[in-house]
């Protein structure tokens, strides 16, 4: 079973690393327009701009309607670039700018997390120390 899951584990890593590196991701995106135009203008017969144009206006789901595939092969391709784009990179997009947005600026640095630690160990001590010293624990104070 292990076996089975290993390439969707794989994945699912490589994209949490791509999501949390803006220049990756934004290198992954700049590549996936550029393939997919070198593809559309090979299966279309289209100009190196005119392809790139088409990918661009394709991946940001505008999509004009001035270039569009008339092929098999260059309809496929724009449903897997559409696909990609909506149910992958935009989430990824998306993603990672919310998750810069969610920072908890309260949360303990490591520092202050070891320092509490060591407080309380000392603070368990001290409990010890009392409660071996006698066998009640201290009285409380008297009401004013």
């Amino acid at each position: 079973m292990k076996l089975l899951l290993w390439p969707f584990r794989l994945l699912y890593r490589f994209l949490v690393w791509l999501a949390n590196s803006p220049p990756t991701l934004m290198l992954a995106y700049l590549g996936l327009i550029v393939v997919s135009g070198a593809i559309y203008s090979v299966t279309e017969d289209k100009s190196a701009g005119d392809s790139v144009w088409w990918a661009v206006v394709t991946a940001s789901t505008v999509g004009y309607g001035d270039t569009y595939p008339t092929t098999w092969a260059g309809r496929v391709l724009a449903g897997l670039l559409i696909s990609t784009m909506v149910l992958l990179v935009i989430p990824l997009i998306t993603a990672h700018f919310a998750s810069k947005l969610i920072v908890d600026a309260d949360a303990f640095r490591h520092e202050e997390q070891e320092e509490i630690k060591q407080n309380l160990r000392a603070i368990r001590a001290m409990l010890d120390d009392i409660t071996a010293g006698s066998a009640a624990p201290p009285a409380a104070p008297p009401d004013r």
